[in-house]
Formats: structure tokens, C-alpha cells, sequence
């Protein structure tokens, strides 16, 4: 598996090569950033320029060609002044999941409240109901609905920062903060992550009674 740190240090070099003084931000997130990281994993890169423009994004392209592992690259490439006017509910799952490498995404806090909180959890849960039961009707897919659980999975950390007060990044300490309902979805989630069998039909119905409860409900704080 990667050596992350390592790794990351010569991406940042081939970034400064690339942008020089222009690196607002660089940082990791996903399953590398939170320490949960498998031999499948992508590697999740934010970079965040001064300005982002058509020019920048091919060269961004162009320098992650040079990288063995440009088939498990990933991530989120923008302009500071976009960012910075991003939508609040997305900014919440942004901010807490980020691990800076290089700058800071403290800018960001001022935007990120309960409020956005709630929106997250409300946009979230909207957005996962609407593909599940496209799913069930017309796709049918198993690996859609894989990755809708792993949706779920990040609502589940908003609504437990609404009730605790605290983002818990790694899925396991999730577990144990998380109510039993979130619990299950949970566990699902891991279930699916680990190659395991899928019940099409039951975890469908399952997500979508969850996310059903939730559409609408008074916010939390």
C-alpha cells in the first residue's frame, strides 16, 4: 500500500512545479485522510489555486499523468474565491473531512453553523431518496446502491455532529457515537465495504425508510 505521507510530500512538490506560489491549499481526504486507507483505496486530493482557470485545469491534468497511481487520483480541484462563496451545507462535509497538508481551510469556518449542518443532513437525505428509489424501479444496481450507503454514511456524520457537537471522522468511533438506526445503516455500509453479499431488495427499502424519516424533520439544533 502507499505510504501516504511520502507520497503526498512529492505530489506537493509536483504542484509547486506545476502552480509555484499560486497553492492556496493541498490537502487529503477519504479513507487516506482519515487513516482507513486499503491497497484499493483512491487517493483523494483537494487543491485549491488562487484562481482556477481552463488553462489549470489541463495542467493539472497533464501533471497527474505523471503519477503511477493516476488511476486512483481523486478529488476536488478549485479557485479560492469559489470556494470560499460555496454552498455552506457542502462546505460542512468539506471543512471537517479535509486534512491540510499545505494552507488552511480556517476561512471556512465562519460559514459552517448548525444551520449548515441541518442543510447537509436535509440535502443529503433528499439526494440519496431520490436515487434509491430510481434505483429500485429502473437501475437495479448493486454497486449504485453501494454507493449510496457510503452517502449515508456522511449524513450520519452531520446528524451526529447536530447531537453531539463533534465531527467524528473514522467510521468505527461513528459507530459507537451514532444512534441505532445510523448504527444499522452503519453497519450495512461496512458489510458492503468489505465484499460482503448484497440483499438488494431488503437494504434498498431499508436506506429508503431511513432517509424517508428524516426528510423534513425539525432540526436538530
Amino acid at each position: 500500500m502507499i505510504e501516504i505521507k511520502k507520497w503526498t510530500e512529492q505530489f506537493l512538490a509536483a504542484l509547486e512545479e506545476t502552480f509555484g506560489g499560486r497553492i492556496w491549499f493541498f490537502g487529503l481526504q477519504g479513507s487516506y485522510g482519515r487513516g482507513e486507507a486499503t491497497e484499493d483505496s483512491d487517493i483523494d486530493l483537494v487543491v485549491i489555486l488562487d484562481e482556477l482557470s481552463p488553462a489549470d485545469i489541463q495542467a493539472y491534468s497533464r501533471m497527474l499523468e505523471r503519477f503511477a497511481e493516476r488511476p486512483f487520483l481523486c478529488g476536488f480541484l478549485a479557485g479560492k474565491e469559489e470556494l470560499l462563496s460555496w454552498d455552506a451545507a457542502d462546505l460542512f462535509q468539506f471543512y471537517y473531512d479535509t486534512q491540510p497538508i499545505k494552507g488552511s481551510l480556517e476561512q471556512l469556518l465562519c460559514r459552517i453553523d448548525p444551520e449548515a449542518a441541518n442543510r447537509a443532513v436535509q440535502t443529503g437525505v433528499c439526494g440519496i431518496y431520490h436515487a434509491c428509489v430510481h434505483n429500485m424501479l429502473y437501475e437495479k444496481d448493486e454497486a449504485m446502491l453501494r454507493g449510496l450507503y457510503k452517502s449515508a454514511s456522511f449524513v450520519i456524520q452531520a446528524v451526529v455532529y447536530l447531537q453531539t457537537g463533534r465531527y467524528v471522522r473514522k467510521r468505527e468511533e461513528l459507530m459507537e457515537a451514532a444512534g441505532e438506526e445510523e448504527r444499522r445503516i452503519l453497519r450495512t455500509f461496512a458489510h458492503l465495504k468489505q465484499g460482503g453479499a448484497i440483499e438488494f431488495g431488503e437494504m434498498s427499502e431499508t436506506l429508503f425508510l431511513w432517509t424517508k424519516k428524516w426528510i423534513g424533520k425539525e432540526k436538530l439544533s
